[in-house]
């Protein structure tokens, strides 16, 4: 398995954390990783959404001196067709 695409989003306030990580999940196939780095308490709920949304997973969450660390992982498309 390739290392997780390691998205900094340090010193930035909610919604940007969690938009930051989707725009680096855009076109990922399921299964990739991604590290997201914030220091926004509210990312403790904002990417656990967003991964419930996006049909992915969290892995993990770690906090260190104020900085969060979550490690997510893709999923597969919601989308249903429609016929």
């Amino acid at each position: 398995m390739s290392d997780p695409v390691v998205v900094d989003a340090k010193g930035y306030r909610c919604p940007v954390p969690s938009l930051k990580l989707m725009k680096a999940m855009a076109g990922a196939v399921p299964g990739s990783r991604f590290v997201l780095l914030a220091t926004d308490p509210m990312a403790r709920i904002d990417v656990p959404f967003l991964m419930s949304q996006k049909n992915g997973r969290m892995i993990g969450v770690e906090e260190t001196e104020g900085l969060l660390r979550f490690t997510v992982e893709t999923g597969g498309s919601r989308d249903v067709p429609t016929d």
